[in-house]
């Protein structure tokens, strides 16, 4: 069911990949905030979500698809009927283990399609609503995986580099206006993440030292209430950032291989 295009006191934000991790914690944030929601999840849970985040005292409109479709996409967008979104948290995307050359080439285009371009297909018709309008925010769920070569990730950590990228330069072209763009560039995170890029038995996928993914949508949400151009969530991700714009490329790869290398797990 569409969001209503009836007259209402409350904003409306659009989140995507809001079945669980991330997504799901914006979109509880924007709910907290007196937002109505317009959320969507390739995931089932997306239902649950729903339920989850009405029970916050807005109103919530919820659809399973696949935004790697374009249709899909579209789709999305036509469920807010024409009521004016405030806020995008763009944050669909997911991953995808094994080198390069041993993965499936379908899979390989779901990841470009969905972190790529569903993503920009729906920045455009978005951000040219709020262009015209000539208010709106959006934040762009990027990685600091796109300050690195991604050994065995390597799909995964070029899409999430055009993404860290091409905020900064949407930023730019928009920043005569009052619409703000905003990057947040999270590190692992304690989501499914992992095992659904197949990457269980690798170190990173191991590793305990994970973020909460409701530490790092808070990091991500209050930088987009300010304005900010982009946010590092967490210290040690901070560090890892700042050594990343100093060592050499074929170093960064080859400790993202220590990382992500199937059977790098200790387990």
């Amino acid at each position: 069911m569409a969001v209503t295009s009836a007259e209402t006191a409350r904003p409306l934000a659009l989140v995507t990949g809001a079945s669980s991790g991330i997504g799901y914690e914006l979109a509880k944030l924007f709910a907290q905030d007196g937002y109505d929601l317009l959320i969507a999840a390739d995931q089932p849970a997306i239902v649950e979500a729903k339920q989850s985040l009405e029970a916050l005292g807005v109103q919530v409109t919820a659809l399973q698809l696949d935004l790697s479709k374009v249709e899909a996409v579209d789709e999305l967008y036509a469920a807010a009927a024409g009521r004016p979104i405030d806020a995008l948290a763009a944050n669909a995307g997911h991953g995808l283990g094994h080198a390069f050359l041993d993965q499936d080439w379908n899979d390989i285009m779901h990841v470009v399609n969905t972190n790529i371009t569903g993503t920009i297909r729906l920045l455009y018709k978005v951000g040219a609503e709020m262009r015209t309008r000539g208010r709106g925010k959006i934040l762009l769920t990027g990685s600091i995986a796109g300050l690195m070569p991604g050994s065995f990730q390597a799909v995964y950590n070029g899409t999430k580099a055009f993404v860290d990228s091409f905020s900064f330069a949407l930023r730019n072209e928009l920043k005569e206006t009052d619409v703000s763009v905003t990057v947040l560039m999270p590190g692992p995170v304690d989501t499914e993440f992992f095992e659904r890029a197949d990457m269980l038995d690798t170190s990173v996928g191991q590793s305990k030292d994970k973020s909460d993914p409701a530490d790092v949508a808070k990091t991500g949400y209050e930088a987009m209430k300010r304005g900010d151009g982009d946010v590092v969530a967490g210290l040690k991700n901070k560090i890892q950032a700042a050594m990343a714009a100093v060592t050499p490329q074929t170093a960064l790869a080859e400790m993202h291989r220590g990382m992500a290398e199937p059977g790098s797990g200790k387990n």
